[in-house]
């Protein structure tokens, strides 16, 4: 089937490559909003929140809330007397007040009795630098209203800031919200997204030109990785009219659609030229054999990717389902363009693919094409390496293995973390408003708990006594009327830490010992806590549907028992790897000023979920990209250690290759500012560059030399299952 779409692309490539043209100017315009609200503005962000009592408490709190949501202007680093603030403020106190959908002003200066009455308390920085301006919507809009009030109330409180800024010397003037949150958030996934790929692409375009020896061949990976780009932001953007889709998905699920693509690109463009330097060997007939060979590779990694991808459908967190929901389809994506895009460029371009480039009259060029370039002689570095591990397997096994466990031995102190705003940099406005919001202002800062009773307040006054003796830290506001029905107790932690660890003990305790009435505990630990107890819950299910399918597909590929349970165990102690120099770099805070973040003290509670889906499913790319070549060996007659030597030397040279360019691709995205992107960034760079080097050079081969013609054997009955049902070279 496959040697027939390349046969028949062949015969048409031309149209092919006008297909995709369409296709990525269509994804690139719809994105960017050339058609109506493109994709960035559809996004959202916000805590991976899991069905439970944390989101039941807040959906209690939103159903009986007084207001709609609001904006706030924050004044500090100058006095509340300064009468250079009356001026602006008084201006825009009462524009607001007779603004559709605005419900009430609240200001210091406006308030009965002044800035030092009690109905300005909260609204003075402790002090007295600072104040600020709250603006609460009506409850009852419309979404549409309560877009267009938020949008006017901005524009008054921005013109307010500026004029604040500009008049009262010293003064910093900041408008904050969670709607202004969500923007910042939103426009900084955009600004990591083109800088990433800024980098990366221009990178990656400068290694296959090293691999490939000229622009021609180097460039069709690279022009296959761009239509790729277009058209999953397409696919987000239909994605974002079904779920809501958080902002990070688009930087996660576009790199590693990007690293695939150019993996994807760069294995069937070598095989090519490999097929095409056969004597007399025509151009539809390269493409056949090519995609027979190679094209069935990268159907298999495709697979395999989708396959680690599909277990994050089975959690209950809607971020977890919206990336394995958007992952699968920019696989299927890169896939598409690996079986239709790259071959029509192939065939267009023709004899050119082989032919000397103008790079080749550089001096001493052709020396480093002869190392480096993806053609591999019979014997060169990656088969003297195969023979060299062959003679000492155990004692590579055993070494490889120990600098795998020291580099894993941090996760042991892994810490779990909900960062909210500080997925910010220090440096942006948003989350200089929360920092000083949260230091300067505790009464109208967000509360770490927030306990919800079916009960009156004076029902949960002995609540607030027995909250307030557990720990000292920790400061209970009264019990306040939530509703009809309900009521509400406040509790902040002294450093402001909302998902620290005095925050999670008072979650745990609460839970353990209910008052007579119904509760709900929630807030940001409470919500942590849920989702690392549904992560406990459906990870079981997960891991056995992707074990197992895995499992098949490689005997299916290998008719084997043996190299498929190696390559699972192998491709965990590589991410146990990863997930170890996560936490000593970001938890511990080792190289934060290299990296440009600030230590949170913990990893992204999505973060271990998103490396192992994705880690795991590029661990199996290239396991498939070398077992591919061994098993061609292996059934062509050659001994098992005759085999593992060949198709390591083979597939080195592209494994290596496609390796360093995902790293790259990786590494492109760490100078973003989001540090959830930052996070798995450097987790999977780590885990790739692990897998390609000390995996897949060392270990693969090691183990195998050790298992010898054992790495062969299944039962009869799954030999007879293989000889009906596995797929061969043809």
């Amino acid at each position: 089937m496959l040697a027939g779409l390349g046969r028949a692309i062949a015969r048409r490539p031309l149209l092919v490559v006008v297909v995709w043209l369409l296709l990525a100017a269509l994804g690139f315009t719809a994105a960017l909003g050339g058609f109506g609200e493109g994709l960035f503005p559809r996004l959202t962000s916000g805590d991976p929140s899991v069905p439970g009592e944390a989101r039941d408490g807040q959906e209690i709190l939103l159903d009986n809330a007084e207001t709609g949501g609001g904006l706030t202007l924050l004044v500090d680093g100058v006095q509340v007397t300064d009468p250079g603030l009356v001026g602006p403020i008084s201006s825009a106190r009462e524009e607001l007040a007779v603004l559709d959908g605005v419900l009430r002003v609240l200001d210091p200066l406006g308030a009965p009795g002044g800035p030092g009455g009690p109905a300005a308390t909260g609204l003075v920085a402790e002090g007295g630098d600072g104040l600020l301006v709250v603006v609460d919507l009506k409850p009852d809009l419309s979404e549409a209203d309560n877009d267009a009030a938020l949008t006017s109330v901005q524009a008054l409180l921005d013109g307010a800031a500026a004029e604040i800024t500009e008049s009262v010397e010293g003064a910093r003037a900041l408008v904050g919200g969670t709607r202004p949150l969500i923007t910042a958030i939103t426009d900084q996934v955009s600004a990591d997204l083109a800088t990433g790929e800024g980098i990366a692409l221009p990178v990656s375009l400068l290694v296959l030109i090293l691999v490939f020896g000229g622009f021609l061949a180097a460039g069709m990976p690279i022009l296959g990785a761009i239509a790729s780009i277009a058209v999953s932001l397409l696919g987000l953007l239909g994605f974002s009219y079904l779920i809501d889709l958080d902002a990070s998905v688009v930087n996660v699920v576009t790199v590693l659609g990007l690293g695939l693509c150019i993996d994807y690109g760069l294995l069937i463009v070598s095989r090519f030229r490999e097929e095409l330097r056969k004597p007399a060997q025509r151009v539809g007939t390269a493409l056949a054999e090519t995609m027979a060979t190679a094209g069935r590779t990268v159907v298999f990694s495709a697979i395999t990717v989708g396959i680690s991808l599909s277990g994050l459908l089975l959690f209950t967190a809607d971020f977890l389902r919206a990336v394995g929901a958007a992952g699968i389809s920019i696989v299927l994506v890169a896939l598409l363009v690996a079986l239709t895009l790259i071959p029509a460029l192939l065939a267009l371009a023709g004899p050119r693919m082989v032919q000397p480039g103008t790079l080749h009259r550089i001096p001493g060029f052709r020396t480093v094409l002869r190392r480096f370039g993806d053609i591999s002689p019979p014997d060169g570095v990656f088969s003297r390496l195969g023979r060299a591990t062959q003679r000492r397997p155990l004692l590579v096994v055993l070494g490889v293995l120990a600098v795998l466990v020291l580099l894993a031995a941090p996760v042991v102190n892994l810490q779990l973390r909900n960062s909210g705003v500080t997925l910010l940099p220090e440096s942006a406005p948003q989350r200089q408003f929360f920092d000083t919001l949260t230091a300067e202002y505790p009464a109208a800062g967000f509360p770490a708990v927030q306990i919800v009773g079916r009960a009156s307040p004076a029902q949960m006054s002995a609540l607030a006594e027995q909250v307030t003796a557990m720990d000292s830290s920790l400061t209970v506001a009264p019990p306040t009327e939530v509703g009809p029905d309900y009521s509400v107790l406040n509790v902040f932690t002294a450093d402001g830490d909302a998902a620290g660890p005095a925050a999670q003990a008072l979650v745990e305790a609460v839970r353990a010992d209910r008052p007579d009435y119904q509760t709900w505990v929630t807030g940001q630990s409470a919500g942590l806590i849920d989702f690392v107890d549904s992560i406990k819950d459906r990870a079981p299910l997960a891991a056995a549907v992707v074990v197992l399918a895995t499992l098949v597909l490689l005997f299916l590929m290998t008719g084997s028992i043996l190299v498929p349970l190696k390559a699972l165990l192998m491709n965990v102690v590589s991410l146990g790897a990863s997930f170890g120099v996560l936490v000593w770099v970001f938890q511990y805070g080792n190289l934060s000023d290299v990296l440009g973040f600030t230590p949170t003290g913990g990893i992204e509670t999505t973060i271990p979920l998103l490396v192992l889906a994705f880690g795991f499913g590029l661990a199996m790319d290239y396991e498939v990209f070398l077992l591919s070549r061994i098993k061609e060996f292996r059934d062509g007659g050659m001994s098992n250690n005759d085999a593992v030597v060949a198709g390591l030397q083979r597939s080195g040279r592209i494994i290596t290759s496609a390796g360093l360019i995902v790293v790259l691709v990786f590494a492109g995205f760490v100078v973003g500012q989001l540090i959830i992107i930052k996070q798995t960034g450097v987790a999977l760079a780590v885990a790739v560059a692990i897998d390609a080097t000390l995996i897949r050079c060392l270990l693969v081969p090691a183990t195998m030399t050790l298992l010898g013609e054992w790495n062969w054997w299944a039962p009869r009955p799954l030999r007879r299952l293989y000889a009906r049902f596995g797929v061969r070279e043809v």
